[in-house]
């Protein structure tokens, strides 16, 4: 089994002002040679935007992208609907881009900083039709256990899909609790995020906003140091 840690400090760092990002890969002006992907996953912010701000229309094409807000109020905003729609905590996001799309991106509060994960994966086929969804996932049913938020659009697991072998779950993992995750093959790796709290994988301890990623195995346990809250991206390597 191969690990790797990013640990939070680590992360690129951008103060807009109005924006806070944290790039765990190379992104817009941050640039490690060492940081540009992990298989499949070419980008995971980790952004705090304030009230009434936000990112004005923009465009994609040829990627799946990903967001979860964490606290706050997401307004979204795209040239398939072209209205805004709101996208809360407990909520998952995701946009094919495909052939080509423009969206917007604000906090959706007048008054409270949006807290947020977005995340690009490389997609398995390019030009596809641009599609959106979202949808909301009952933080008990993570309790202890995995809940998968995204999979493949040609599997039938549970979840929102997405044009890539991939895999995104949650774990609200109680405190000196113990979990196996089995991969979905030897060629993918897992990139887990450690939202809040303090976990373990082997010998490697990871906190709040610290990374780990996995690779190379079928299978690997972790362990709950305190009470934690995991988001685990699987990708192809």
């Amino acid at each position: 089994m191969k690990t790797i840690i990013h640990k939070a400090a680590s992360r690129g760092y951008a103060n807009h002002g109005w924006l806070q990002a944290n790039h765990s890969f190379s992104f817009a002006n941050y640039y490690d040679i060492e940081k540009l992907q992990f298989g499949a996953l070419r980008v995971l912010n980790d952004d705090i935007i304030a009230p009434k701000m936000g990112f004005g229309t923009h465009p994609h094409d040829n990627m799946e992208i990903i967001t979860i807000p964490i606290s706050g109020e997401l307004k979204h905003r795209d040239s398939m609907a072209n209205e805004w729609l709101s996208v809360k905590p407990g909520e998952v996001q995701v946009m094919s881009a495909g052939t080509g799309v423009q969206h917007s991106e604000i906090n959706g509060s007048q008054e409270k900083y949006l807290s947020l994960f977005q995340i690009w994966i490389i997609p398995n086929a390019n030009n596809v039709a641009p599609r959106y969804d979202q949808k909301r996932f009952n933080p008990e049913a993570r309790k202890n256990k995995f809940q998968t938020l995204v999979s493949s659009i040609k599997t039938d697991d549970a979840g929102l899909k997405i044009h890539q072998n991939a895999k995104i779950s949650r774990i609200d993992l109680n405190k000196d609790i113990t979990i196996e995750y089995n991969t979905l093959s030897k060629n993918h790796g897992v990139y887990i995020m450690n939202v809040s709290g303090s976990a373990s994988i082997n010998t490697h301890s990871f906190e709040t906003r610290d990374a780990l990623g996995v690779s190379e195995t079928d299978a690997f346990s972790i362990k709950a140091n305190e009470n934690s809250d995991l988001l685990l991206i699987e990708v192809p390597m």
